[in-house]
């Protein structure tokens, strides 16, 4: 069977990978263009296109599918079935309508839960006990389309985005090679999404990854787990600088909203700071500037003591 791929991020080279290496024929990648990152602005490539180009697979890096331009592209590949997993972009019913197959997307929620653009780091920011993988058929609306099959898995009390992503993947990945089987056997069912319990998570903003200590540990800690290992949260330090928290856990203490109650630099060391309920220990940070490190060496470092508040 002819699959055509369509995904950018790391989950999406993960569910690559495994077609691949199960030999299937994919006869192209689409994904989003080359983005700039990093202090220098330098040009990188999506993980799906690394990988696509290192397996000899060709890239397409449409700007946009709206105008149309890629339906040529789309008729030359040919493809009996669409894959989609976290391509970031709204296909057209050019797109959709194509495939005798259909266009199949592996979302990574429990539809019809969070729909839309961030539904991991939004299960974690609510602080859900479980979420999962759905795999559907692509229609016209933002994730509404039946569904084919679902798995579900916790999300464990040190589970950040990193950890749930690669949980998403190794599910989800086998889920799509049962699902191009079973769409070329003739044994799918569709079942229609529920009205009932249908929710949404938008995109990440940056003014929501800054902490607010005035909310209780519990939700900081969720908040820093949702955003690791990316975008980060983050505080300011008495200096104004930066201070982003890759890691934390909820800790003991009281006082003002934001104090920095206790510090240490033995092992791996903590930060303590208050929260409006509870503490919480910040673990590892990313000071501005420099490098992702231990709370202990930054407490070497001399950048935090105990009393200082946190904005």
């Amino acid at each position: 069977m002819r699959i055509l791929f369509m995904g950018t991020p790391d989950i999406a080279a993960a569910c690559l990978r495994h077609l691949l290496d199960e030999g299937r024929e994919v006869v192209g990648v689409v994904c989003q263009p080359d983005k700039p990152k990093g202090r220098g602005n330098k040009m990188l490539p999506p993980p799906t296109k690394e990988l696509a180009l290192e397996r000899g697979v060709a890239v397409y890096q449409p700007y946009t599918l709206k105008d149309g331009a890629f339906e040529a592209e789309l008729k030359e590949l040919n493809p009996d079935i669409i894959i989609v997993v976290a391509y970031g972009k709204i296909l057209p019913s050019y797109v959709l309508n194509y495939p005798r197959y259909g266009c199949i997307n592996l979302h990574v929620s429990l539809l019809p839960a969070y729909r839309g653009a961030a539904p991991m780091q939004r299960a974690i920011m609510a602080g859900e006990a479980e979420t999962g993988v759905t795999v559907m058929y692509m229609d016209e609306g933002l994730d509404t389309g039946d569904i084919i099959s679902v798995c579900r898995y916790p999300i464990e009390h040190d589970d950040d985005y990193g950890k749930v992503t690669a949980k998403a993947a190794a599910f989800g990945a086998p889920m799509l090679s049962a699902t191009i089987d079973g769409a070329k056997a003739g044994t799918l069912t569709r079942t229609p999404q529920p009205a009932e319990g249908a929710t949404y998570a938008p995109k990440i903003e940056k003014p929501e990854c800054k902490i607010d200590f005035s909310h209780c540990a519990k939700s900081i800690d969720c908040l820093i787990r949702a955003l690791s290992p990316a975008p980060f949260a983050f505080c300011r330090l008495p200096s104004e600088k930066l201070l982003k928290v890759p890691k934390a856990a909820p800790s003991k203490g009281c006082g003002a909203p934001g104090t920095v109650l206790r510090v240490s630099d033995a092992g791996e060391g903590y930060i303590t700071v208050a929260c409006g309920d509870g503490a919480i220990d910040f673990l590892e940070v990313v000071p501005e500037g420099k490098n992702r490190m231990s709370a202990a060496a930054f407490v070497r470092g001399r950048g935090i003591k105990e009393g200082d508040i946190l904005l």
